[in-house]
């Protein structure tokens, strides 16, 4: 009935030493023999290419950046980005505040200087950013008509959620603000999410397969509106209560390989 199965990274599919079990390795080599199966996630590509390749998926399509980026075999299918008047605003907004904000274009990681926030995304994505300055690449970003596909923001939860405060009115039409932790804001572009980038996949490349016959997994806020829409929608147990809240199934925390039993069980693989 499943044909393409579409799984968040983050929270959902690493386990607790931030890469893929064996026993998750194992279900998806039996599975993608007769399956699709698509990580989609607010990573940039180049932090998910290394996932593919431990799975044995990568020549299968990835949805990036809550589903700004989407890409086959390095092919871009679909790209939205932030536009410059909104980018020039939140630079400007986050003068005085000083945060660090990380900029990010398809495989392009900017950050403003090396600090706890940049070792730490580092640590979790196994992604080694360049160094400089918000304004510096904006200018040069202008130039080449590069839209950040996301802007991270990262710092203290109380300036944080100063900024979240002056982002959140005035942007409201055209910012989706995801907050997976107080010390995080995320920002893409309001028209794009990762149901969106799934829809995508299903007009561009796999055209024979319908919303219906999807299975997706996830546990952040981001997950929503695609685990609500597809035909079996999983939150994991770890999963915000939000995303509970619109699941089909549940299935165990992603550090006690949550997607790999659950997938064992809906497609009985004996493994």
């Amino acid at each position: 009935m499943y044909k393409l199965i579409a799984i968040d990274i983050d929270g959902t599919l690493l386990d607790k030493n931030k890469g893929v079990s064996k026993q998750t390795i194992d279900c998806i080599n039996h599975l993608k023999q007769d399956k699709k199966i698509v990580l989609i996630s607010a990573r940039m590509p180049k932090a998910m290419r290394h996932i593919q390749n431990d799975l044995g998926i990568a020549d299968y399509p990835i949805v990036a950046y809550n589903g700004g980026l989407v890409l086959h075999k390095n092919k871009i299918l679909s790209h939205t980005g932030i536009d410059f008047q909104t980018f020039r605003q939140i630079l400007k907004l986050n003068k005085d505040l000083n945060l660090h904000l990380s900029l990010y274009h398809n495989d392009e990681w900017y950050a403003p200087q090396q600090d706890h926030w940049s070792e730490r995304e580092v640590a979790n994505t196994k992604v080694e950013p360049e160094f400089k300055s918000n304004e510096a690449v904006f200018e040069d970003w202008k130039v080449y008509n590069k839209e950040p596909h996301k802007i991270m923001c990262m710092g203290d939860e109380r300036k944080v959620e100063e900024f979240y405060q002056r982002l959140s009115k005035p942007f409201k039409d055209k910012l989706h603000l995801y907050r997976s932790k107080p010390t995080y804001i995320e920002m893409a572009p309001l028209q794009i999410s990762k149901l969106s980038g799934l829809q995508v996949l299903l007009q561009k490349i796999y055209k024979d397969i319908k919303i219906e016959q999807v299975v997706a997994y996830g546990d952040n806020y981001n997950d929503i509106e695609m685990i609500d829409n597809v035909g079996l929608g999983v939150a994991v147990e770890n999963a915000k209560e939000e995303v509970k809240a619109v699941a089909e199934d549940f299935t165990q925390s992603n550090i006690d390989h949550g997607v790999a039993n659950h997938l064992q069980k809906l497609f009985n693989l004996k493994l």
